[in-house]
């Protein structure tokens, strides 16, 4: 453990950041985990009025550094295809 005080603080920052990234992500996941069911059982119409939901969770977790920002856009890019396809 740190003797420092600043290096206390430090940690409990850390901590605190990585709590808050991990809520990001996990919402993130569970919506894109949402979509993948909807594409799944083929319900094309509810899966599009889900994407801008999905597309907003996984903005804010780029926004926020929970994720990287190509691995966001790679995220949305891959839903968006697997729905046209769908729709196609």
């Amino acid at each position: 453990m740190a003797n420092i005080k600043s290096a206390i603080k430090r940690v409990d920052v850390n901590r605190k950041k990585r709590a808050q990234n991990t809520n990001f992500k996990s919402d993130m996941r569970t919506q894109v985990k949402h979509i993948e069911k909807l594409i799944e059982a083929n319900d094309v119409e509810q899966a599009k009025s889900a994407l801008p939901t999905t597309f907003k969770k996984i903005d804010k977790a780029v926004q926020k550094g929970g994720v990287h920002k190509n691995n966001g856009n790679r995220q949305k890019s891959r839903l968006t295809k697997k729905i046209n396809e769908l729709s196609a």
